[in-house]
């Protein structure tokens, strides 16, 4: 079986190194800095939840020999013959790009690298990072000429979480080259690892590109129907019945407005390109668009309710989205900042997190004895524990803003709460 290192085994990370363990072609070795992580996998344990499919193909290599995990990624790629990097790229406060983990595990890989060996890069990256940040520092490291002594490619990843395993077997997997001896292998490596439908590109640059741009086109279409259902509010008109309406014509994909947009990917992304050379057109007002929703929320709370000082509101959701224990950029983390710019008072309920993990964001972990106490709701993250949701029991609470338009207007209602969605008065 011929070896392979993935360096990052995070949510993404450790599911392609399961995939390609289970593929009956790759040896893996698993490469991440979390020695906690390590020791899990090298016991067979996932320590990603909500992962269909991830426990069962880990512990089912675990058991057959096909992965093993470590620290040292330089002694992992020096016995490898391929190399899949999964690390993550951020962007920190002033939204300027971060490449702290992975230029260190760069320079691991240039470390340990052979020659022959083909490295790929999965990790969203701004254009041209792939040959001119990393290929030439790999380079640099190793003395190794790319193209002639070691082969480079990159391949975005693709997949959506608590799906990923699907969405590797059904969505076309974008592959690209530094030359053609490096596509060639590339393709070669994804056609026995996923056997899925390839898509060639012709450099590494287009690949990176595509990657990004699919991003910044949910960002803006977002940011569009969020711009729409503030508009749609000062008319009194329901968005979510244009929107049906609207998207019955085979070319309007009108998409769903909320209280934001989060995670690590749409809010992040566009950024590669806004700071790169893009300009300040469509896609950074987009990103100004979406980021102010957590200020509209809260300021159509306060039309509604009054001064919102000394007040206690609860946000149902930590995380950026439903089912998925992840905060990075989520619009609960703006909508705290405003809400005690106002002086409410705070508490975050999510089923994902723990007490302590809520309270170390500087509110207060909500607990059911203290329904009575709430003034106002909002819902944030759609969790499937919010789904069947009665309030009943928060008797002073005088509305629930439904920032995912998701909740059981009706029931609210009848309550004698007030209730308003995004877009739906």
């Amino acid at each position: 079986m011929q070896p392979v290192t993935v360096v990052g085994l995070g949510k993404i990370g450790l599911t392609l190194a399961a995939v390609f363990a289970n593929s009956g072609y790759y040896r893996v070795f698993g490469a991440d800095i979390n020695e906690a992580v390590v020791n899990q996998v090298n016991n067979g344990i996932s320590h990603i939840n909500n992962e269909p499919g991830l426990d069962k193909l880990l512990e089912n290599a675990h058991q057959g020999g096909t992965i093993q995990a470590t620290t040292k990624t330089a002694d992992a790629v020096s016995k490898s013959e391929i190399v899949i990097v999964i690390v993550p790229v951020l962007v920190n406060d002033r939204d300027e790009v971060n490449y702290q983990y992975i230029d260190s595990a760069v320079e691991e890989i240039g470390k340990g690298i052979k020659k022959g060996t083909l490295i790929i890069f999965e990790t969203t990256l701004p254009t041209g990072d792939t040959r001119n940040r990393f290929g030439k520092r790999i380079e640099e490291i190793s003395g190794l000429v790319m193209g002639e002594d070691f082969y480079l490619g990159y391949s975005p990843e693709r997949v959506y979480s608590n799906r990923i395993i699907e969405d590797l077997a059904n969505y076309p997997k974008v592959v690209s080259g530094l030359n053609d001896k490096s596509l060639q292998l590339v393709t070669e490596f994804y056609k026995k690892a996923l056997n899925c439908t390839i898509l060639q590109v012709s450099s590494l640059e287009t690949a990176e590109f595509t990657k990004v741009a699919e991003s910044v086109y949910r960002d803006v279409n977002i940011a569009l129907v969020n711009e729409l259902a503030v508009y749609a509010d000062k008319l009194g008109v329901n968005i979510k019945e244009v929107i049906k309406a609207a998207n019955s014509e085979p070319f309007s994909n009108l998409h769903s407005p909320g209280v934001g947009v989060g995670g690590h990917c749409i809010p992040v992304y566009p950024y590669f390109f806004i700071n790169n050379g893009l300009g300040s057109g469509l896609v950074t007002l987009s990103r100004e668009i979406n980021d102010n929703m957590a200020s509209y929320a809260v300021r159509v709370i306060e039309e509604s309710t009054g001064s919102l000082k000394q007040q206690k509101v609860l946000i149902l959701g930590l995380s950026f989205r439903e089912n998925v224990k992840e905060h990075t950029k989520s619009s609960t983390l703006l909508l705290i900042n405003e809400l005690k710019k106002k002086g409410a008072i705070v508490y975050i309920d999510d089923p994902l997190y723990t007490k302590e993990e809520i309270a170390s964001f500087g509110v207060i972990p909500f607990l059911k004895d203290i329904s009575k106490e709430i003034d106002t709701i909002i819902l944030q993250a759609f969790h499937d524990e919010y789904k069947d949701q009665d309030f009943k029991d928060f008797t002073k609470c005088q509305l629930v803003l439904d920032g995912r338009n998701a909740l059981d207007r009706e029931k609210i209602e009848l309550l004698g709460m007030k209730y308003i969605g995004i877009g739906v008065k």
